[in-house]
């Protein structure tokens, strides 16, 4: 799978070649603290090899590297549910900090929300929580078409502090494209 993006750049499947440089881009403590916890900090070289084996063995694949002029400079990816939330998936994403601002992430996050719904017939419901403290991020769901459906109080902590989550979502017939 590749998706053009029009901002330039590729969303793609992760490529062992690409350890150098997620390790580069991913070991910035500015997008750990927009992440779960099992995103590492500090993001070594092993670190990268180990989620590329990971990403690159997965059934379906559902993570994806985010590339500029060739090069993985961030990842977009969903997480499926099962059972009764087996029609939804958690959406989640990062860029490199060299690369914000551009567009990048926008366009990367519509253009895989339409190859999700198209991927899984099943699934209705795309949504992502953001941290309250990240803007940015809700910025760019909203530009994405996610709505912000509400707020999770004290949901989660995050380098020792408490924080809430947006819940933002997008269901499959209000989906955008690029």
């Amino acid at each position: 799978m590749e998706l053009s993006l029009p901002t330039g750049g590729v969303v793609r499947a992760w490529q062992p070649s690409d350890a150098s440089s997620l390790a580069l881009h991913a070991n910035d403590r500015r997008i750990w603290l927009n992440l779960r916890d099992r995103f590492p900090h500090p993001y070594g070289f092993a670190d990268a090899e180990a989620f590329i084996a990971m990403a690159t063995t997965m059934s379906p694949m559902t993570f994806f590297a985010i590339a500029v002029d060739g090069v993985a400079v961030g990842g977009i990816g969903y997480t499926l549910h099962e059972d009764v939330e087996r029609i939804s998936a958690e959406m989640g994403y990062w860029l490199g900090t060299s690369f914000w601002n551009r567009g990048i992430m926008t366009t990367a996050l519509i253009a895989f929300t339409r190859y999700a719904f198209d991927r899984h017939g099943d699934l209705r419901r795309i949504y992502a929580v953001p941290y309250a403290w990240s803007g940015a991020s809700m910025r760019v769901l909203e530009k994405a078409g996610y709505r912000l459906e509400g707020r999770m109080r004290q949901s989660a902590i995050k380098d020792g502090r408490v924080t809430d989550q947006l819940m933002y979502a997008v269901l499959r017939d209000e989906r955008r494209t690029p």
